[in-house]
């Protein structure tokens, strides 16, 4: 690159300042804007939010501010983005339904379950929970490093002292440039339990640790559903998955009617959406078993959901939502955090509750040893009142008559100078702060600042007795600082409070979530899904679809679209699903269960499955289990296809027979007997036995019928010592024995001959 100002030119290879450039740019993302600090489990946003609004005292007990305001210092003071981002990152923590703990209180529209967006941040406003402060607890206790803000003109914490785990206790997600994280809630009351019994036992295996964290513990409840074994693993590689589950019960409704009420729902599942979901199982009849879902929610979750029938098994119907709708979803573990707030790294359970245990010791560290420097000020300043009481009546004639009484209180020798009578008998000179006999600079300062009102006898004896307590507790932290046992000691007391805090008695201090065994929802039978009832199946040559009760009769003349005319019309079950042949060698699966009623002219075939526009309707049957198909090209290549491997799961369907245009799929028909006739558009007939056909489930298949011209007209199965049978114009039947088919009997893939006489115009079999 060049540079055309008027100073020297820069060359550098464009593929490294790129590299160097995308690299600086990942590095910030990773570090200060995706992944949380393993230590406060906080993103720089959310630090910054947190210690904005303690700068501006909004505490759990205090009054409220706007969400401008707070959002406005953030943005102005410490974070330099855009203020709709930071205030998204404020409302989250603010959810109930999004954070296990919040840590802001917030004071009108913050959002709710069903997705909805919170109120502009004028209209809303905001202070800080107990959670919260239990984080930024020490901070002037110069427990944590603070850096520049932006600009330098202010500074802000690197990390927060953290009185509990954060990070597990919360929870974070984040997608940073080339890695990502994805960390769930969990019960505080556990991550202590599990930190105590780290303190205790140091190299504990992570599989113990499992004896005190269960698992996840989400803000919305639900039934966690993933077997221990998974579990374990999750925790002990830091990746892995949770299935949750909906919370349900059966509710009785009396004369046997019942319906299920669903009163917790997976995490990070917007309600309404759900609810769409579920409504449009209904509709497209993919959960036929199920009639209607409302929503009859208030401060809870109450979703309604109404059986087809009540014969119909809640566990089965429960089985197929789980199945088909967000009722179950699956939370990713990717536990992947900065350690020390540089290094990214995936940690196991063990490894992040050990960087919070370290990080909580230097935070203890650092504030006794901040503790015990305001302890040895304050016994400075007391043994310099201390020395003015003693000897009053010298310190009163240098404040009255000296010129420059602070320098005459420094300089002035007190261990010469006689103590007042009354303490005579008792008197003991304290030790000096500096020199031989002197008074500090700080001491003399604060004897000249004292009031009035505090000299009197009683005072005196408070500074003995405030002194005695500070050298009391100065011997307790040098203690501690000396000691590694008293340290972890006093570090598991801390948690046992933290614990007693946000335990119990706390709002959101029982377990949420609870866990049980997955039920299989696999393979549920049609047969318990719907009822059985008989309908007529009846699409037209354009493919309107439609199923009409019960079994009509099939000569009767029905309506169709004006251009449109009668294509496939049967007898059928409620409970039969339908094969649908392409003439592009496609199979389709449709459930008779999801055809619309008989009542109009039905719907198109296309908006129910994946049927391209240029594509023919070749065949639509009833779905035989068990059964085999014939199915046939008309170049005449063919072979006999399971019916069970030709079910499609879809609505793209399944590709059988492997054809190319001009050829097209030209014969689809039940196995039926043991011998295959094969008739041409040449209208010459063969017979071959069925058992020279390979049994396939998808390919071009092999030569049935040998042409000169033109190419395959129909094919059937039929069994040989019956004949092979059709009617004639008259509608009698005609039969051919077998004895009299000798001359159409050949091997597979010949020619044949032309076809017996009164052998139908068409060159079609019925």
């Amino acid at each position: 690159m060049t540079d055309d100002t008027d100073g020297p030119e820069h060359t550098e290879a464009l593929s490294r300042a790129i590299g160097d450039r995308y690299l600086t740019y990942a590095l910030s993302t990773i570090m200060h804007r995706a992944l949380p600090d393993a230590r406060d489990g906080l993103k720089p946003v959310h630090r910054r939010i947190l210690f904005a609004m303690r700068e501006l005292r909004l505490g759990s007990n205090g009054g409220f501010r706007k969400s401008a305001k707070i959002s406005g210092d953030v943005m102005g003071n410490y974070h330099p983005h855009g203020d709709a981002a930071i205030y998204d990152a404020m409302a989250r923590l603010a959810q109930d339904f999004t954070i296990r703990y919040p840590l802001v209180d917030g004071q009108g529209n913050f959002g709710n379950i069903d997705g909805d967006n919170p109120a502009a941040s004028r209209y809303t406003e905001a202070r800080m929970t107990t959670a919260a402060e239990a984080l930024l607890a020490g901070l002037d206790e110069d427990a944590v490093d603070f850096r520049p803000n932006y600009d330098g003109t202010l500074e802000e914490p690197i990390v927060l002292p953290a009185a509990f785990p954060n990070l597990l206790a919360n929870g974070s997600s984040g997608i940073a440039v080339g890695m990502a994280t994805n960390i769930p809630p969990h019960n505080i009351v556990e991550l202590v339990d599990a930190c105590q019994h780290l303190i205790k036992t140091p190299d504990v295996r992570d599989d113990t640790l499992l004896n005190y964290v269960k698992g996840p513990d989400f803000p919305t409840g639900g039934v966690i559903v993933e077997s221990p074994e998974n579990i374990a693993e999750a925790y002990r590689t830091g990746r892995g998955g949770f299935r949750l589950r909906a919370k349900w019960e059966t509710e009785d409704l009396g004369r046997g009617q019942w319906q299920i009420i669903v009163t917790e729902i997976p995490y990070q599942v917007q309600k309404s959406k759900l609810v769409e979901r579920i409504a449009d199982l209904i509709q497209t009849k993919k959960v036929p078993i199920l009639a209607d879902v409302r929503d009859e929610s208030a401060d809870d979750i109450r979703l309604v959901l109404e059986p087809r029938t009540r014969t119909v098994d809640p566990q089965v119907l429960m089985g197929l939502l789980f199945k088909n709708s967000d009722l179950e979803t699956r939370f990713a573990l990717n536990m992947n955090v900065l350690i020390d707030g540089r290094t990214p790294k995936v940690c196991s359970l063990k490894e992040v509750l050990r960087a919070f245990l370290d990080h909580r010791r230097e935070v203890l560290l650092r504030r006794k040893r901040y503790r015990l420097g305001k302890i040895d000020h304050r016994l400075e300043v007391l043994e310099g009142f201390i020395v003015a009481f003693l000897h009053l009546d010298r310190v009163i004639e240098i404040i009255r008559y000296d010129a420059d009484p602070k320098q005459a209180l420094i300089h002035q020798d007190w261990q010469q100078v006689p103590p007042r009578a009354e303490d005579e008998a008792s008197y003991v000179s304290p030790l000096p702060a500096t020199g031989e006999g002197d008074l500090s600079d700080v001491q003399a300062e604060a004897i000249l600042n004292m009031r009035l009102r505090a000299l009197r006898r009683l005072e005196e004896m408070e500074l003995r007795r405030e002194r005695d307590a500070l050298l009391e507790e100065r011997a307790g932290i040098e203690d501690l600082l000396a000691s590694d046992q008293i340290q972890w000691d006093t570090i598991s007391a801390e948690l046992k409070e933290t614990k007693r805090q946000f335990g119990k008695d706390h709002p959101r201090g029982q377990r949420l979530t609870d866990f049980a065994e997955a039920t299989a929802v696999e393979d549920v039978p049609i047969e318990a899904m719907i009822d059985r009832e008989p309908v007529t199946v009846v699409c037209s040559q354009m493919g309107w679809i439609r199923a009409m009760k019960g079994h009509i009769d099939l000569g009767q003349e029905l309506k169709y679209k004006d251009g449109d005319g009668p294509g496939f019309v049967f007898h059928a079950e409620t409970t039969d699903r339908l094969f649908l042949a392409a003439s592009t060698g496609r199979l389709y699966t449709i459930p008779v269960a999801s055809l619309p009623g008989g009542r109009g002219m039905g719907e198109p075939l296309r908006l129910m499955i994946d049927l391209p526009n240029e594509a023919e309707i070749t065949t639509l049957r009833i779905h035989r289990p068990g059964g085999r198909l014939l199915v046939v090209s008309s170049a005449g290549d063919g072979f006999i296809l399971s019916e069970d491997e030709a079910l499609a799961q879809t609505r793209a369907g399944k590709q059988v027979l492997n054809v190319k245009a001009p050829t097209v799929l030209r014969v689809v028909r039940p196995v039926e007997g043991d011998h295959v006739a094969a008739v041409g558009e040449n209208r010459k007939l063969l017979v071959f036995p069925i058992d020279d056909l390979p049994e396939m489930t998808r390919g071009k298949g092999v030569r049935l019928q040998r042409y000169k011209d033109g190419g395959l007209s129909d094919a059937i199965t039929f069994t040989l010592a019956n004949g092979l049978s059709w009617p004639d114009p008259a509608g009698r039947i005609r039969t051919v024995s077998a004895a009299d088919l000798a001359e159409w009997m050949a091997k597979r893939a010949a020619a044949g001959r032309m076809a017996p006489r009164g052998f139908p115009r068409d060159n079609r079999f019925p």
